[in-house]
């Protein structure tokens, strides 16, 4: 038999004790920040702070004279004007609805603000009034429309009213809150007479800080409500 030749293993290569050194990542490239961008002011360009002329007149005069005649112990007993709300009842609104929109839009153009609906708040018979009924609208002013507002009101409206002798004293609620009654809209310079289909009056709550009607009388009169003399 022929001799059966061994092969010989193959000779394993001696393995490399040295080991590679790692790839090194890329690194990242640094993050570059935009910058701001520069607000460009326009020369010669103001910008125009709104003032009222009757706030003006609180802060600058009638606090002072307050103060000198009641003699209060803190500067926040000085009464101010909270709020005024101005009401007009559309009672003509339940035959016929758009008479309120009438009412709205005059409103809107007088007090420069948008009214809110007024509804009823119980149902009459007799006056063919049903509960959550659509009867009237109102606004309610503060700020700088308010004032605007009084000082129309005051400066321009009240002159207008034929034979006019001045609005009562009589009418505060014994807790510094002052009820005028205007008889028509008309005395409003923005009310354009050919376009207003009724004549509707309105009612105007000042609404004040003052603790009695005495210092409230006061503070209207200061801040120039004609009161009948």
């Amino acid at each position: 038999m022929a001799e059966e030749v061994k092969k010989k293993p193959a000779a394993k290569k001696p393995a490399s004790t040295a080991k590679k050194p790692a790839a090194k990542k890329p690194s990242a490239a640094p993050k570059v920040e935009a910058p701001a961008p520069k607000k460009v002011e326009k020369k010669g360009v103001a910008k125009a702070k709104i003032i009222s002329r009757l706030r003006e007149k609180y802060e600058n005069n009638v606090r002072a004279a307050l103060q000198e005649k009641y003699h209060y112990t803190s500067p926040m007993q000085i009464p101010s004007i909270n709020k005024v709300v101005v009401n007009i009842g559309v009672g003509d609104a339940t035959q016929d609805a758009k008479r309120l929109e009438e009412a709205v839009s005059e409103l809107t153009l007088i007090t420069g603000q948008k009214p809110v609906i007024t509804k009823a708040k119980k149902s009459i018979a007799s006056f063919k009034l049903r509960e959550g009924q659509q009867i009237g609208t109102k606004v309610t002013l503060r700020g700088i429309r308010m004032y605007d507002f009084l000082d129309k009101l005051m400066s321009i409206a009240l002159p207008r009213v034929r034979d006019f002798r001045g609005v009562s004293k009589n009418a505060f609620d014994g807790r510094g809150n002052y009820t005028l009654g205007i008889k028509e809209q008309l005395i409003f310079p923005e009310i354009d007479y050919d376009k207003v289909s009724k004549i509707r009056g309105m009612d105007i709550v000042i609404v004040t800080t003052a603790k009695s009607d005495e210092e409230a009388y006061t503070l209207l009169e200061l801040m120039g409500m004609p009161f009948h003399r």
